[in-house]
């Protein structure tokens, strides 16, 4: 049976007992695993940097499940831990001040040119370098909604905001990315 098939009840019922944990460990990595990343590298934008930030998240996970109380989807618990870590990951780079000239200088777009995991379009790397204009809040919330296709209800369980104020930020964020388009003609 595919990982995806799998139900989250099934993997946390396995994850409950010491005998079968790292199965059901394995199938949540089979089944959430490349979404995770995703959503980290949109982030942190590097794919060694969203690689080293999934594998905190998922030890995170692993020590934590038993903490998980079913208020939410176990997608949606996920995606808060990683969330998190990319917040934490981002704000521990700034504060080290780790980005080093050559990336300071260079656009997004091509950082993203340069990186061979990247494979990507012209209009991609844009849509890129204009998610990474937006102020954090903004950038989390239309990821969350055009690439997850996350529900409003879901997103403020993950980033703990009301429905109304991820509306609001997901609005402002898609009029600043059409702005961006159509200022570089990119419409």
């Amino acid at each position: 049976m595919p990982e995806t098939a799998i139900s989250d009840e099934q993997i946390l019922g396995l994850m409950q007992h010491q005998q079968t944990r790292e199965k059901g460990f394995r199938l949540l990595l089979g089944k959430y695993q490349e979404r995770l990343y995703w959503q980290i590298r949109r982030m942190v934008l590097d794919h060694e940097d969203a690689n080293d930030v999934l594998q905190n998240c998922m030890v995170k996970v692993f020590r934590s499940i038993d903490q998980f109380e079913g208020k939410s989807a176990l997608y949606t618990w996920l995606f808060r831990i990683a969330t998190n870590e990319s917040i934490t990951f981002l704000n521990q780079r700034k504060k080290r001040g780790s980005t080093s000239l050559d990336e300071e200088g260079a656009p997004i777009a091509n950082r993203l040119q340069a990186d061979a995991y990247f494979d990507g379009d012209k209009l991609q790397a844009a849509l890129h370098q204009a998610l990474h204009a937006l102020p954090d809040k903004q950038r989390q919330v239309f990821n969350l909604r055009y690439f997850e296709e996350m529900s409003y209800q879901d997103m403020a369980a993950v980033l703990n905001t009301s429905e109304g104020a991820l509306k609001a930020s997901f609005h402002h964020a898609v009029k600043k990315i059409e702005h961006y388009f159509r200022e570089r003609g990119l419409e």
